[in-house]
């Protein structure tokens, strides 16, 4: 097949990388098949020195037009985890303050600017109303399409005036479903009114400004009973381009996701994808999968199912994207201040739920966690149990108790001996009707979902995540050096109702 056409067709894709350097053999592949852009994961990165060694390599492999992209969205979801921690969105959506989003955005935007990359797969549009979502939850900034976007975009225009793309997701609305798309193909059966009144109202406001989307991988029944979005041309064209008037970049999510992997083939989803609107996909599986996605496409391109015309407009969208965003690395000067500013943003959030009381210091505590706190594939891992004892123990006498499974422990067992017991949840997870029928701590630290808060009928601090300036908020109002002045952004909240 013509060589010009696989290099065509490397430029309409986003691949993963493996290791922690750019090695002889994926230079060549990258090189060979102009591939435009890759996406960095935690498992490439150990370091600043490292991570800005690999970016520098691979700009000069790939080019000045190259887009090196990550998931830098806050709270659980982040992939350069030594760089200031930025809270998650619901956290800024708890604080309510856009002059605040703005900052952390930008601060973001610094701290990844200066490793090297120029994409960020951030911010989170969706609105998270479901209680069961196993995926967003925190990472959605509210349920109110007016609020959430309003600090949303403020979050966007602070990385953009650093000089880094964001991309919002995941279009066109990942938050009210029970199915994460990474384990399944979720459906959102409601009707296109509603669909307009909520899940579309962030992105259609954010058409204007945003330069690039992220597509979902989910059934939506009244707009395509057959396709999912990322899939859809009566979404990505019909919707976005022909109605909403969109000009920024689409790209898909993943495609190695279940949702997508479990039905289709990687070179026919890729088609499917570029068919339907996408400018990008995000062909992040194996070598292989991800030189059948560049087959692909070439063959489509050579029998004119991908006409070149369309080509050509995707390619100008990509080019004006990385023009805009050139991709380079400079000195971190201001990471002390972004460091302060995201210990005050993750201060800001803090929210009490049913009126926590405070122990005494030098109390007796008991603290109930789990044992693992393993990565779900989208988020890093919880913090240990061990770290929030030992933050405790800052101010208490602490007996740590942990558990494998909250279904299957013993909550009865736990002493009766007058201790004051705190429930820490360190995992995205809710808990199970054995848990909630049998227990009640005394404090309730949700440290990541806060709807978990709502599994228990007991007083809660709700941090949105679990960051060490999360758990130094949580110290800080143990102490009584400050007050819980967040308010949850989503329904079911209230500071003294279940």
């Amino acid at each position: 097949m013509n060589e010009n056409l696989h290099q065509l067709a490397g430029q309409l894709i986003m691949v993963r990388l493996f290791g922690t350097e750019l090695d002889a053999d994926t230079a060549a592949f990258l090189g060979q098949n102009s591939v435009r852009g890759v996406c960095l994961f935690r498992q490439n990165m150990t370091d600043a020195t490292q991570l800005t060694r690999f970016t520098g390599a691979l700009r000069e492999v790939m080019g000045r037009e190259s887009l090196i992209a990550l998931d830098q969205e806050g709270g659980a979801v982040v992939r350069s985890t030594w760089v200031p921690a930025p809270p998650s969105a619901m956290a800024l959506g708890a604080a309510n303050d856009p002059h605040l989003a703005r900052d952390v955005g930008a601060a973001v935007a610094r701290a990844v600017r200066s490793l090297g990359f120029n994409w960020n797969f951030a911010p989170v549009l969706d609105l998270n109303n479901n209680p069961q979502n196993p995926v967003i939850a925190e990472r959605s900034f509210g349920a109110d399409p007016l609020r959430a976007t309003e600090l949303a975009l403020a979050w966007m225009a602070g990385s953009e005036a650093e000089g880094v793309a964001c991309c919002v997701k995941h279009f066109p609305g990942h938050g009210d479903t029970h199915v994460d798309s990474h384990r399944d193909l979720p459906l959102v059966d409601k009707p296109l009114a509603e669909l307009e009144r909520f899940e579309f109202a962030p992105f259609r406001m954010a058409a204007a400004s945003a330069p690039a989307m992220m597509t979902a991988h989910i059934v939506y029944p009244s707009l395509d009973p057959d396709n999912p979005a990322t899939m859809s041309r009566r979404i990505l064209t019909g919707i976005l381009r022909d109605e909403w008037s969109y000009r920024g970049v689409v790209i898909t999510d993943g495609m190695d996701m279940h949702a997508i992997a479990h039905r289709y083939s990687a070179g026919q989803a890729a088609v499917n994808a570029l068919v339907a609107g996408a400018d990008m996909v995000m062909a992040i599986g194996s070598r292989e999968t991800q030189q059948e996605t560049i087959d692909a496409i070439a063959a489509a391109i050579r029998d004119g199912v991908l006409p070149m015309d369309e080509v050509k407009a995707r390619l100008a969208r990509l080019s004006a994207l990385v023009q805009a965003h050139p991709c380079c690395q400079g000195e971190y000067t201001t990471e002390q201040q972004d460091r302060a500013l995201m210990a005050r943003a993750w201060k800001a959030g803090l929210t009490a739920l049913r009126g926590p009381t405070r122990p005494a210091r030098g109390s007796k505590v008991r603290l109930v966690a789990r044992q693992d706190v393993v990565s779900d594939g989208v988020s890093e891992a919880g913090v240990p149990a061990a770290t929030i004892a030992a933050m405790l123990g800052q101010l208490y006498e602490v007996d740590l108790v942990t558990f494998a499974d909250a279904e299957c422990f013993d909550w009865d067992a736990l002493p009766q001996d007058g201790r004051f017991t705190v429930l820490a949840s360190t995992s995205r997870r809710r808990y199970g009707p054995n848990a909630r029928a049998t227990w009640r701590p005394d404090l309730h630290l949700a440290l990541w979902n806060p709807y978990q808060a709502l599994d228990f009928e007991a007083p809660a601090l709700m941090t949105y995540g679990f960051a060490p300036p999360a758990l130094e908020a949580v110290n800080a109002w143990l102490a009584g050096q400050i007050e819980a002045q967040g308010v949850c952004p989503v329904p079911g909240f209230s500071r003294n109702s279940m």
